[in-house]
C-alpha cells in the first residue's frame, strides 16, 4: 500500500464481505435448531436473540439457570485436523449438561466463534456442528457472534465458546438437599474424552510421545486423530426423561476435575459417595494417555472423565427404573456406588469422590483444558 493510500478495514486483516457469506451458509443449520417457541420472531443476522416467554406460563414457578463454556484446546486437534463439524458437539454438551444439572431444560443457546481470518465454509462447518449439537439437545440456536481478530490470532486459528439459558420449576429444582443416604450412585458412559484435559492429552501424545494424528492405532480401531475428536456425548434428553419416568434426587455433570471434584459438589454436608472403580473399565483412550505420557493414575482420574460423562444420584428403589430407562434411550449406565454417611475420621477419602472440604467452588472450578 503506498503512502497516499487509505487505510481500510479489509486491509487491517477484517473481511465483512467473507463474514456476510458465512451467516449466509449457515442459515440453514440455525433453522435446523428452532423450537416452536422461536420460530417466525426474527431471523439470523440480527442484533439479538428472540424466545417467546410466554411459553413459561405453564410453570407455577419458573426459575432460569444460566451456563456458559467452552471447548479448551479440542480446538487445536480440530484445526490440525481440518475437521470443524464436530467441535460444536462438544460446545453444546459442555453448556447444557451443565444446566440438566439442576432439572432445567435447556430452551437456548447463543455462541461466539473468534477467529484470526474468517474462512466461511469453515465458520458454516463450525456452527452446522453446534446447531446439530442444539438438535441433540432439544434447544434453539438463536444467534451468535463471528468476530475476526487479525494480528491476535493466526489465519487457521479460532476458539468457540457459547452460554445456554434454562427453565426448571423451582418445586422441582435438583441439588445437594435432596439427596439422600442410602441413594444410588448411576454412571453413564462417556463417549471418549469429551472435552476437558486436552492440555495433558496434547502434552502425552505430541511432546512425550511424539505420535502424529494420522497414526492408525489398533485399540482404537481407527487414527489417533479420530479418536480424540470424538464428539462429546449430549446427556440433557437423557436426563430430563429420567426426571420423567422415575425420582431422581441429583446429577452431576464429569467435566473438568473428574469424576471425584465434580460428584462432590453436590454432596450435602455429613453425606459421601462411595463409588466403587471396579464396576467399570476407562476405554482405551485413558490406558493410553496414562501410559503414553507415565501419568499417575491420581493425577489422570483428576483431569479426565475416566469413562463416566454423567452421574444420577436416584433412591434404590428407582435404581431399576432409572437402568431401563437410559438402556432404552441407547446409554450405557450402571450402578457404580451408594451414598454413605460421612466417615468420622475427616480428611479421609472413599474411593471415587473426596471429603466435600476438597471439593471445587463452581465459579473456580477448571474448564474445558
Amino acid at each position: 500500500m503506498s503512502e497516499t493510500t487509505g487505510a481500510s478495514y479489509a486491509a487491517a486483516g477484517v473481511d465483512i464481505e467473507a463474514g456476510d457469506r458465512a451467516v449466509e451458509l449457515m442459515k440453514e443449520w440455525v433453522k435446523k435448531t428452532q423450537r416452536p417457541e422461536v420460530a417466525g420472531l426474527g431471523g439470523l443476522g440480527g442484533f439479538a436473540g428472540l424466545f417467546d416467554a410466554s411459553a413459561l406460563k405453564r410453570y407455577e414457578r419458573p426459575l432460569l439457570a444460566s451456563a456458559t463454556d467452552g471447548v479448551g484446546t479440542k480446538v487445536d486437534l480440530a484445526r490440525r485436523m481440518g475437521v470443524y463439524d464436530t467441535i460444536g458437539h462438544d460446545l453444546v454438551g459442555m453448556v447444557v449438561d451443565d444446566l440438566v444439572v439442576c432439572g432445567a431444560e435447556p430452551l437456548f443457546m447463543t455462541d461466539y466463534i473468534c477467529v484470526g481470518k474468517v474462512h466461511p465454509e469453515r465458520v458454516a462447518a463450525i456452527v452446522k456442528g453446534i446447531a446439530e449439537g442444539c438438535v441433540l439437545a432439544g434447544c434453539s440456536l438463536v444467534g451468535g457472534e463471528t468476530a475476526e481478530h487479525p494480528g491476535l490470532l493466526g489465519p487457521d486459528d479460532f476458539d468457540v465458546a457459547g452460554a445456554g439459558t434454562g427453565v426448571v420449576e423451582a418445586d422441582r429444582l435438583l441439588g445437594p438437599d435432596r439427596i439422600r443416604e442410602g441413594d444410588a450412585v448411576i454412571a453413564m458412559a462417556s463417549s471418549g474424552l469429551h472435552s476437558n484435559g486436552y492440555s495433558l492429552v496434547r502434552h502425552v501424545v505430541f511432546d512425550r510421545a511424539g505420535w502424529s494424528l494420522d497414526r492408525e492405532v489398533e485399540e482404537f480401531g481407527r487414527t489417533l486423530g479420530e479418536e480424540l475428536l470424538e464428539p462429546t456425548r449430549i446427556y440433557s434428553l437423557d436426563c430430563l426423561a429420567l426426571t420423567r419416568t422415575t425420582e431422581v434426587h441429583g446429577f452431576s455433570h464429569v467435566t473438568g476435575g473428574g469424576l471425584a471434584n465434580n460428584l462432590a459438589r453436590v454432596i450435602p454436608d455429613g453425606l459421601h459417595a462411595t463409588v466403587d472403580r471396579s464396576t467399570w473399565t476407562p476405554g482405551a483412550v485413558f490406558d493410553l494417555v496414562g501410559k503414553a505420557g507415565r501419568v499417575e493414575r491420581l493425577e489422570l482420574e483428576k483431569t479426565l472423565n475416566m469413562g463416566v460423562g454423567m452421574i444420577a444420584i436416584v433412591p434404590a428403589d428407582s435404581v431399576d427404573a432409572a437402568l431401563t430407562t437410559l438402556a432404552d434411550r441407547g446409554v450405557d449406565s450402571w450402578v457404580a456406588g451408594e451414598i454413605t454417611a460421612r466417615p468420622a475420621h475427616h480428611g479421609a477419602t472413599t474411593a471415587g469422590a473426596p471429603d466435600r472440604d476438597t471439593q471445587n467452588p463452581a465459579r473456580d472450578r477448571p474448564g474445558p483444558g
